[in-house]
């Protein structure tokens, strides 16, 4: 029964944890679109982008990347030859090497990674909750501060 369990569990979650993979000597020309997790040993000349929230790119030593890159989690140790945008965490390891600007909300970066462009942080956005419409129809009254 137990394993019943976790077999059910896995299953509902498969979706959120399904990885594909670009072999080392893949090479793809075109945009790549992805949800999940990508880890690219190849190279694919075109843009990556990562779609809902948990989507994350890896880039391996082997891995490298001409044109842009748009996901919400990253870990590049490859070559990427284009802008990089990482709107949640971005993790650059020992091998990593953008040349093209650079666009994160958080960064870890090791030493001997190198970024050739401009770095940005991206402020995380601010919600605002607006009050609702009086629904009297009526003046509101003004409240001293």
């Amino acid at each position: 029964m137990l394993n019943r369990r976790r077999s059910d569990r896995n299953d509902r979650n498969s979706s959120h944890n399904e990885t594909s993979l670009i072999a080392r000597g893949t090479s793809i020309r075109g945009d790549v679109r992805f949800s999940g997790a990508l880890h690219l040993d190849g190279r694919i000349e075109g843009s990556v982008v990562g779609d809902g929230e948990d989507a994350m790119f890896t880039l391996s030593e082997h891995g490298q990347v001409h044109g842009e890159i748009h996901v919400p989690q990253a870990v590049i140790n490859g070559h990427v030859t284009g802008d990089v945008n990482v709107s949640v965490r971005l993790e650059l390891a020992p091998q990593a090497r953008i040349d093209g600007d650079l666009r994160y909300h958080t960064l870890e970066m090791a030493a001997g990674a190198q970024v050739n462009g401009r770095i940005t942080r991206q402020a995380e956005e601010a919600q605002r909750n607006l009050p609702a419409p009086a629904q009297d129809g009526g003046v509101d009254e003004a409240v001293p501060a």
